[in-house]
């Protein structure tokens, strides 16, 4: 059995003559309309080709995997890394109508904080947490669609640490100037998605030849960020979709928050009250309707 990362379109061209005729039309369906193959059942995708189901887990099984479900699984990762927005606009189109919207994005958010729940490993996750409390100076890299998630773990986490270094820019030489003085003691996290950020790629193997320790918050064990990874945590987000779904990466980071603050409380309900008196001084929020 070769490993699901393997890019399942080209097993499917070097074995395509070795097909019975069934399978032929599998394979031809799935050569011509992998993005959209993705989304069927092995009962729904020998429907629309027009064989049975039980030809689908045999042409799965041919290709070198265990059964369907291993199958689907190296398709998907074929789908979300070769997918660019115009293409992941026209399956959008074909997937929700738009009275359904609502509804089918907060099912579908709800369901990839299920399936991160399920799946993230609770040691690595406190092994992240310890790594990032015991660093000298915390950097955080997040581009593009990442960054609002990289913006407010910096965010929270400058309350109770006073060396946080945020790099959100796309310019590669603005990054190296940033983590140019990172070393053993430090911490990089890094986040992102398909389609994987090259700048923050470069970044992470510059952390790794500084010996910094590496937190890695993206989709997949599989995701190039993780060979660089000390502690890899996974989180799903959405597989085509014009907009990436990015509830469940908040969510964990919502927990790593959470998991620090409770490890620092006194530090952190120290720096609140100074903020609180702050805030009041210097009228930061409107306070009105608790004056009266």
């Amino acid at each position: 059995m070769f490993s699901v990362g393997y890019d399942i379109i080209s097993k499917i061209n070097t074995d395509f003559q070795k097909f019975s005729k069934g399978q032929k039309r599998l394979a031809e369906f799935i050569l011509k309309n992998y993005e959209k193959a993705v989304f069927l059942s092995a009962a729904k995708l020998g429907e629309t080709v027009g064989v049975s189901e039980s030809t689908v887990f045999r042409f799965a099984v041919s290709l070198g995997y265990e059964g369907y479900p291993q199958f689907h699984k190296a398709l998907e990762e074929v789908v979300k890394n070769k997918l660019n927005t115009v293409q992941k606009l026209e399956l959008t189109n074909d997937r929700i109508h738009q009275k359904d919207v609502l509804k089918t994005v907060l099912q579908s958010d709800a369901e990839k904080i299920r399936l991160t729940m399920e799946s993230i490993d609770p040691d690595v996750f406190d092994r992240a947490v310890d790594t990032i409390l015991h660093a000298q100076t915390i950097y955080i890299i997040g581009v593009r669609s990442s960054a609002p998630l990289a913006s407010m773990l910096a965010f929270n986490l400058n309350v109770v640490y006073p060396r946080v270094k945020l790099i959100e820019t796309n310019s590669m030489g603005e990054m190296f100037e940033k983590i140019i003085h990172m070393d053993d003691k430090d911490v990089l996290i890094a986040i992102s998605f398909p389609r994987y950020s090259l700048s923050t790629l470069r970044a992470l193997e510059y952390a790794k030849k500084k010996k910094a320790t590496i937190v890695t918050i993206t989709d997949s064990y599989k995701s190039p960020l993780t060979q660089y990874s000390d502690c890899s945590l996974v989180a799903n987000c959405d597989l085509v979709s014009v907009v990436d779904s990015l509830v469940a990466p908040m969510s964990v980071i919502n927990a790593l928050i959470v998991a620090i603050f409770l490890k620092k409380q006194e530090n952190v309900l120290a720096t609140f009250s100074s903020l609180e008196d702050i805030w009041k001084e210097y009228h930061i929020y409107n306070l009105e309707e608790e004056d009266t």
